[in-house]
């Protein structure tokens, strides 16, 4: 099958799903949501957290928010087992899986408050389960925020102009800080001024194009990788601070019409180019590679099903759901638009950043050669810069937007992500009776403290987070397998079908488990004991969860067969 005609059929797959599964099974008849309900962006409201937002506006913040690095460093490492796996768990995996992962944590957060997933397993499963899942969260946001600030300083660093080495882009700084301000400018007029929404908005986004045109002619070098991780850091903890409208809202959805733009000009010109495969369509042996089974999905993370997903959808994206039924569009939605982000990355590292398949064999030779995280970042840079390029872009500027992009995304994972650590260390607090975890200031401290700790401290000269980097996949992939568990559990006290967040629930824990308990294994027999100790930790915690699951639907239907025979002595 030519590439075209793949990309054609998927993209009809995406419509099809989304209006018949989405729109009418899982918002319907399984979750039935209610236009009146009052959702908590009107119970609760602040202006700080809590703040009813205009659907197209939240599905540019959530879109934003979960298309991080992850859908473009996943896929572009799984490929070396073929275009076919790395496309079918992308595709079908979000579809079935993914998808609905983010809509259902979405739908249940609105119900309870616009928590986070960590706290509402206390209702639906039982107290002790909201710690473990909290504990959970905190190693992985924490690890996954360290990496993604290591790697944004890594692409911004160049402290000698004279010799910028090719994986830094400091031609990526200026528009990336200059969206920061371009947003509050925005945010401010719209919201303390009345200022015409998408008047501002457009004018933003042209602003946007213009400091990436200029970034392409002032790069900014002569900074070093740990100045720029202490800036980012800085930028982490104000970003956690400040009002959602502030910032973050308009920032992220000049995000999402940034990367709207950059995938329809990466598809257009994947079109136009008209590539044929460089990849092979099944690698089954790639030398020094973990099996396919299940390190696919481990590895692919993201670009299918990601935990982090569902912190976002009930950590920030809950707070500001204006109404029920903008659930499908934002959950659902935005997770097919993170699936065709994936789906790109497959494009340009099989068929756009190699010619022949002698030079993708070359790249791919070996697992250790491939797995690098700055490599991934460049060959997807480098492939769909050759898209865009098929436009009449200039090839440098199209590798500079390119990078603008993959920039910019990445620092909305961290701006948004450190709001998240910032309500679990809140969450964790009230847990524990520590009350000074709610101030929000003491709360953002300790979470940018953690993300600095995985940048910053090495095991055996390595910054820890990259060190651990191998527990992400496993760890993130078990969180999503927790969320659907707490998801059936919350269907099944309703008595609504369970079948459609079961049965991914048990591929995602089933596959996740099986990884962790492998990488384990072989982290003891290389005696790296840290990543052997947390994921060992990591795992316990898992196990322990799901035998609170257990326990809490044993009890539900003993209460229900106690129920039927109180009502069958009241009504013989």
């Amino acid at each position: 099958m030519s590439p075209e005609i793949m990309v054609v059929i998927v993209l009809g797959l995406y419509l099809l799903f989304y209006r018949i599964y989405a729109k009418r099974l899982l918002s319907r008849r399984i979750f039935r949501l209610n236009p009146h309900a009052e959702t908590p962006a009107h119970t609760f409201r602040d202006d700080i957290d809590y703040l009813p937002t205009n659907k197209y506006i939240l599905l540019g913040h959530h879109y934003a928010s979960i298309a991080g690095l992850a859908p473009m460093l996943g896929p572009a490492i799984a490929v070396i087992w073929g275009w076919v796996p790395a496309l079918l768990w992308v595709v079908l995996g979000t579809l079935l899986i993914g998808a609905v992962h983010d809509f259902s944590a979405l739908v249940i957060s609105a119900r309870h408050h616009g928590r986070s997933i960590g706290t509402i397993v206390k209702d639906i499963i039982h107290p002790r389960a909201r710690l473990l899942f909290l504990l959970i969260t905190f190693f992985l946001v924490s690890l996954a925020l360290g990496v993604f600030v290591l790697v944004i300083a890594g692409l911004f660093a160049a402290p000698d102009p004279e010799n910028i080495p090719a994986s830094a882009h400091p031609e990526a700084i200026l528009p990336t800080y200059s969206l920061m301000l371009i947003a509050m400018v925005i945010g401010f007029l719209i919201y303390r001024k009345k200022a015409p929404l998408f008047l501002l908005i457009g004018v933003g986004f042209i602003l946007m194009l213009g400091t990436t045109w200029a970034g392409l002619h002032l790069p900014i070098t002569g900074i070093d990788a740990a100045t720029w991780t202490w800036t980012l850091l800085v930028y982490a903890f104000l970003a956690s601070i400040l009002p959602v409208w502030l910032l973050l809202q308009p920032r992220d959805f000049l995000n999402s019409l940034l990367l709207y733009s950059a995938l329809i000009a990466m598809l257009v010109g994947f079109f136009i180019l008209s590539p044929e495969w460089a990849a092979p369509a099944f690698n089954a042996n790639p030398k020094g590679a973990p099996p396919l089974i299940p390190f696919l999905f481990i590895v692919i993370a993201c670009g299918a099903i990601s935990g982090f997903h569902g912190l976002v959808a009930s950590g920030t994206t809950a707070k500001q759901m204006n109404k029920e039924t903008d659930a499908p569009l934002i959950g659902y939605g935005a997770m097919l638009g993170e699936s065709l982000l994936a789906l790109v990355a497959i494009l340009a590292t099989t068929a756009g950043a190699f010619a022949s398949h002698g030079e993708w064999a070359d790249f791919y030779g070996s697992w250790d050669k491939a797995a690098g995280l700055n490599q991934k970042l460049g060959v997807f840079i480098q492939g769909t810069g050759q898209f865009v390029h098929q436009l009449g872009v200039p090839i440098d500027l199209a590798y500079t937007f390119v990078s603008v992009v993959v920039v910019a995304f990445a620092m909305t994972s961290v701006d948004t992500g450190t709001r998240l650590l910032r309500f679990n260390v809140q969450e964790i607090g009230y847990t524990l009776g520590v009350k000074i975890l709610d101030n929000r200031y003491i709360s953002t401290l300790i979470a940018v403290a953690a993300i600095g700790f995985f940048a910053f401290f090495e095991v055996d000269g390595k910054p820890a987070g990259l060190f651990l980097w191998t527990l992400f996949g496993t760890t993130n992939q078990i969180l999503a397998g927790l969320t659907l568990l707490a998801v059936t559990i919350y269907l099944y006290r309703r008595r609504r079908p369970i079948l459609y967040t079961m049965l991914p629930m048990f591929v995602v824990l089933g596959a996740t488990i099986s990884a962790m308990v492998m990488g384990i294994h072989t982290a003891i027999d290389k005696a790296q004991w840290p990543v052997a100790i947390i994921g060992s930790v990591i795992l316990v915690l898992a196990l322990w969860l799901v035998l609170e699951a257990v326990l809490a639907v044993r009890s539900i239907r003993i209460a229900n067969r106690q129920r039927k025979v109180h009502a069958q002595v009241i009504h013989p």
